[in-house]
């Protein structure tokens, strides 16, 4: 999920939030929804993906006589966002759009609310995570209903062989298989020490310090374990706080372990470090190991999938969903929603991730358990945890939990990364501090 950095006027434009409040009654569908129908899909990675979302909605498309044109918009080159900012200027194109992370709330003044569609969700398929809810929803309404397809958790994923001989530590021990986890040593004190013996031993972990989703999400994930936030949720600047201090403090040591390039690391940088048996750890979903499946089957062999390390204020990981939004300029709402509906059923959920192999995650409590995620493998199980059964660790999004105008900025323009090596690189506590209390300050007034 490569995403380039934007300018702040870039993010003035691309930002507003409604203000008003619409009360939606229960939606409830017709025998027939009919007329036409268009939807824009993310063009999904995963050969062979894209034909089963196809399948699920021209199966609905039958059924309810609608004609319906389906479209895949890649992410390489932004394409989708592109897409996404020209439909609401023009207000005219696709009926159903799909919307990565921050661009509900960046669009929410021209989204149709869906809680006529969420809440009876919610009902059947189990509640929400907190970042869901934190993403799709704006003053009381949902404007996206969360889409398995392409949502992602970014957690660890480790050598077993390597973890084991050079830093002690049994992965499939700690995140068996079929069971809970059983993790109460895995914190960030031992995990420092991990990245160090790992790094003595020529395998360092693979953990960016660029500006790209990858290395965000990481930090972000980092610093809420240590309750550091540099706005909060009710917009105050809290960046010169001693858990910033700490978060920032833990990075300066883990930095000394990591690859001397990480500043310069993209999305594909870690991908291609674990694939090439370079290191003992990245952070990413399970992409860099399906490509390892094909490519290096004796490195895919070794990974196992887990969760992150916890800190003082708990264990965190970061959770990048997706959502299908309908626009209020749609011409066809009520077969918007009957759509979303059917493609939102735990059978149309389980045929979606099974498509993916596994790397595509539902939102919803109930559906964290499916089968493939047993049986994926080699080795089987290794992505057991990957959706974060029973709950192990609080699923989260680097920069919240300010208020999501304020915290797109912080995550898009990397603050926490580059905070991070300032203070690596020699700069002084409280000048990285002041320094990112300013940035902070200019997102606030955008």
């Amino acid at each position: 999920m490569s995403r380039k950095t934007l300018s702040r006027r870039q993010f003035v434009a691309a930002t507003a939030l409604s203000s008003a409040v619409l009360i939606t009654a229960p939606y409830v569908r017709g025998a027939h929804a009919a007329g036409k129908l268009s939807i824009g899909f993310w063009d999904h990675w995963v050969p062979g993906a894209n034909n089963e979302s196809t399948a699920l909605v021209k199966e609905w498309a039958e059924k309810e006589k609608v004609e319906v044109q389906i479209d895949y918009i890649t992410s390489v080159g932004n394409k989708n966002l592109v897409t996404i900012a020209a439909e609401a200027q023009a207000k005219t194109g696709h009926d159903i759009f799909a919307m990565p992370t921050w661009w509900v709330h960046s669009n929410a003044e021209q989204l149709e609310p869906v809680n006529d569609v969420m809440e009876p969700l919610i009902k059947q398929n189990g509640e929400v995570n907190g970042t869901v809810k934190y993403l799709g929803q704006a003053n009381g309404k949902w404007l996206g209903v969360p889409t398995c397809l392409g949502s992602q958790i970014k957690g660890p994923c480790s050598r077993i062989d390597l973890m084991k001989k050079y830093a002690g530590i049994d992965v499939q021990e700690m995140y068996p298989a079929g069971s809970p986890a059983k993790a109460d040593s895995w914190t960030l004190d031992s995990f420092l020490k991990a990245a160090e013996a790992c790094q003595k031993a020529g395998f360092p972990f693979g953990i960016g310090l660029g500006e790209t989703s990858d290395s965000v999400d990481t930090a972000g994930a980092i610093f809420q374990s240590f309750g550091a936030e540099l706005v909060d949720a009710k917009g105050n600047l809290t960046v010169k706080t001693d858990a910033v201090r700490q978060a920032v403090d833990f990075y300066k040591k883990l930095i000394a372990f990591l690859p001397p390039d990480v500043a310069a690391w993209d999305d594909a940088s870690n991908n291609k470090w674990l694939v090439a048996g370079k290191g003992a750890m990245i952070m990413n979903p399970p992409s860099a190991w399906a490509v390892a499946k094909r490519d290096a089957p004796q490195i895919a062999e070794q990974c196992w999938t887990h969760g992150f390390p916890a800190g003082p204020k708990g264990r965190f990981a970061p959770f990048l969903p997706y959502f299908l939004s309908l626009w209020n300029f749609s011409k066809n709402k009520e077969a918007a929603k009957s759509l979303l509906t059917h493609l939102s059923q735990p059978a149309s959920i389980e045929r979606l991730v099974n498509a993916s192999g596994g790397y595509d995650l539902p939102a919803f409590a109930n559906l964290t358990t499916l089968k493939i995620w047993q049986e994926q493998s080699p080795p089987k199980g290794t992505l057991y945890h990957y959706p974060n059964p029973n709950n192990h660790q609080i699923l989260s999004i680097a920069a919240s939990p300010a208020p999501p105008k304020i915290a797109q900025q912080i995550y898009f323009q990397a603050t926490l990364t580059k905070m991070c090596l300032r203070y690596y690189q020699g700069e002084s506590m409280e000048k990285t501090l002041t320094w990112a209390e300013g940035e902070c300050e200019g997102f606030m007034r955008s």
